[in-house]
């Protein structure tokens, strides 16, 4: 067998390695000496690098450096920057925020961007909502679309378990109460009221039996009981014949969780102003006579 790597190429006068491929051999021609110095630098570097700064998990570098605490120190230096609006913000009483536009115009910006961290998954990006999620864009509220309502929805919630002063309503399941052919009445009156079809005299009994204490003897909902509009065609969980059965026979319990406990106070005001700004939100309301508090009570009313 010939010892191949002894040869040298005439030509250049590199050792041969020993492959050869149809008559083509392989010339072992060392690197340039620039590129193996580089290459040792890089090692060195890398050494170093590992050395000085987090390069396994829960390995701190020598350096003390860290991309988590760079972010933590910009958070930190965002925070403070917005520490005075924020604290103006929280000792504001909702009600006066609206009285102080510049003010206002902070803490609806500091809404939009809350919102969009602990909203949308509800209510959409654009707050539209979807079916079981109110539209904060229109105006239909069942507890009320005056920014101290709001912010009093956003502060205790609405059927927010163990939340002794959450918004609550309960509509009974009157799958246990009415027949089916007495429902399917119900459900053609609630349809006729918000034109949709023609009413009868059998659905019209039902509903002021049934219906009239939290909805109104016209169907226009009523605030304090958290009772929608149902002559509006704004509905929440659909207005066609079968979603509106569906809600008769088994009732809804939509819940949103209060967030006193989840944000400080300044960023549930900012919510509150957003929520507010969206075009849907009332103006805040003047002080009512007491002899039109009741026709008060019959206006649009919230959603949830």
């Amino acid at each position: 067998m010939t010892d191949h790597s002894k040869r040298v190429d005439e030509a250049t006068g590199t050792n041969l390695v020993g492959h050869e491929w149809d008559g083509i051999e392989e010339l072992d021609t060392p690197l340039p000496r620039w590129w193996v110095y580089i290459f040792a630098a890089t090692v060195v570097f890398a050494a170093g690098y590992v050395v000085a700064y987090p390069s396994f998990p829960d390995v701190a570098g020598g350096t003390g450096w860290s991309s988590r605490g760079q972010l933590d120190e910009a958070l930190q230096a965002q925070t403070a920057a917005r520490a005075p609006v924020a604290t103006a913000i929280a000792a504001t009483p909702i009600d006066q925020l609206v009285a102080n536009p510049q003010l206002m115009r902070s803490a609806i910006e500091g809404g939009r961007a809350a919102f969009k961290v602990n909203c949308v998954q509800c209510h959409g990006s654009g707050a539209a909502g979807s079916k079981g999620y109110p539209n904060l864009n229109d105006d239909d509220w069942l507890w009320g679309g005056d920014i101290t309502s709001i912010h009093t929805t956003l502060v205790h919630g609405i059927r927010s378990p163990g939340v002794d002063e959450t918004r609550f309503s309960q509509m009974p399941s009157f799958a246990d109460i009415l027949s089916k052919g007495q429902i399917s009445a119900l459900v053609n009156h609630v349809r006729a009221i918000s034109g949709q079809g023609k009413a009868s005299a059998a659905g019209a009994q039902l509903f002021a039996e049934n219906c009239a204490s939290c909805h109104g003897p016209e169907g226009k909902g009523m605030r304090e009981q958290g009772a929608p509009n149902l002559t509006d065609g704004i509905w929440l969980y659909g207005g066609d014949r079968a979603s509106l059965t569906q809600t008769i026979s088994k009732a809804r319990y939509g819940v949103m969780p209060h967030w006193a406990t989840r944000l400080d106070a300044a960023t549930v005001k900012m919510l509150a102003a957003y929520v507010h700004s969206l075009g849907g939100g009332k103006a805040n309301p003047t002080p009512a006579p007491a002899d039109t508090a009741a026709a008060a009570s019959g206006e649009k009313n919230v959603g949830s």
